[in-house]
Parts: C-alpha cells; sequence; structure tokens
C-alpha cells in the first residue's frame, strides 16, 4: 500500500534515481535514465509480486495438509487479487494511474516465483545466476571492446566485467571441487581414498 501511494510516483522515483545516477554515472543522458526507470520500476512488480507470492504459498502449505498444487493456485489468486485491489488504490491517488497492464506485469511475476518454487528451484537458481554471469562477462566484454574502439569511457563495467569473470570462474571451480568430492565418497559414505580403514572396519 505504501508503494502505491503518492511518495513512490514515477516523478518522485524519477527524480530520485536521477540524482543517483548523476552522481555514479554521469555520462548518461536523460533518455538512458529515462529507460532505465521505466524499466527498473517494472522489475520492481516482478520482483514483490513473486516474493508476496512465495511468502504466501509458504503460509498455506505450513503445517497445513493444503497440497503444494492447491496452495500455487490460491497464491497466484491472492496475488493477482492484491494487484487488481493495488491498481484500484492507485486510481484515487492523484500522481498514480493505475494500469491493468501493471496486474499483468504482477501475476507474471507472481506466476514465476511459483513455477520455479514448484521445481528444482535451488537448480533453476544455479541456471539463472550463471546466464546472468555471462551476460554481464562476455555481453559487458563485447560493450567494452566496442567502447574501446570508438573512444567511449568504459565507466562501471571496467569493475562489473572482471567481476563476473571472477564469479564465473569460482563458481567452476567451486562446482568441480565438489564433483571431485562425492566422486570420493562411495554410497555408504566410506571415502574411498583410505581403503585400509575401510577393511580394518571390516
Amino acid at each position: 500500500m505504501i508503494l502505491s501511494s503518492g511518495w513512490f510516483s514515477s516523478r518522485h522515483t524519477h527524480n530520485a534515481l536521477a540524482g543517483l545516477l548523476a552522481w555514479v554515472a554521469p555520462w548518461l543522458d536523460p533518455a538512458d535514465v529515462a529507460i532505465l526507470h521505466g524499466t527498473l520500476r517494472k522489475a520492481a512488480h516482478l520482483a514483490e509480486y513473486a516474493i508476496l507470492a512465495l511468502l504466501w504459498f509458504r503460509a498455506l502449505t505450513r503445517d497445513t495438509a493444503l497440497r503444494h498444487g492447491t496452495a500455487a493456485g490460491a497464491a497466484l489468486a491472492i496475488c493477482v487479487a492484491w494487484a487488481a485491489l493495488d491498481e484500484v488504490h492507485q486510481s484515487f491517488v492523484p500522481s498514480r494511474t493505475a494500469s491493468p497492464g501493471d496486474v499483468a506485469i504482477d501475476a507474471a511475476g507472481a506466476m514465476a516465483a511459483l513455477v520455479v518454487i514448484r521445481r528444482d528451484w535451488l537448480h533453476t537458481a544455479s541456471v539463472v545466476t550463471s546466464l546472468l554471469l555471462w551476460v554481464a562477462a562476455a555481453g559487458g566484454a563485447a560493450v567494452l571492446a566496442v567502447d574501446w574502439a570508438t573512444g567511449v569511457p568504459p565507466g562501471s563495467l571496467r569493475w562489473t566485467v572482471p567481476a563476473a569473470a571472477l564469479a564465473l570462474a569460482a563458481r567452476r571451480w567451486w562446482s568441480r571441487r565438489a564433483a571431485g568430492a562425492a566422486r570420493a565418497v562411495t554410497p555408504s559414505g566410506v571415502d574411498r581414498a583410505c581403503p585400509e580403514d575401510h577393511r580394518r572396519r571390516d
């Protein structure tokens, strides 16, 4: 309800973001700031309703006999209903407008979260994280190359691209280490590296 109040109108959040970017990324022009602002506002819709859906799913399945499919459907219905009420509320706020498109975005965020939680969410999160890191590393490197060729200052990419590459290398090292540790242990939990201990216990 607070986020749908006048305090979080597009004008207020745009001014706040523009002030922050003027300090962090002064090379951005007003058109870029406007695009980033609109993207962040829609991403906020997705994120907040994804969190809301997960909280409702947890509340409906904790200490109850409710099936997970039923709980997911109920959580989605609650989120869509709340999104609609939120837009109705915004229609009465002078600095806000009601948007059926925002209800659809909210529903998409809730549905995406519920699909992930109904599947192997750890694997899904790992895949999404790897994908985002590859986009940041490879895509950022391509942009850096273009910037270098055209003489444009690299800005924050000079830090984010190496950071993404290091994160990818760390994930790869960690997954190899975990796989090696899993191979070294038998199904009974005996370490293959110490067969004499195994014989002694027998």
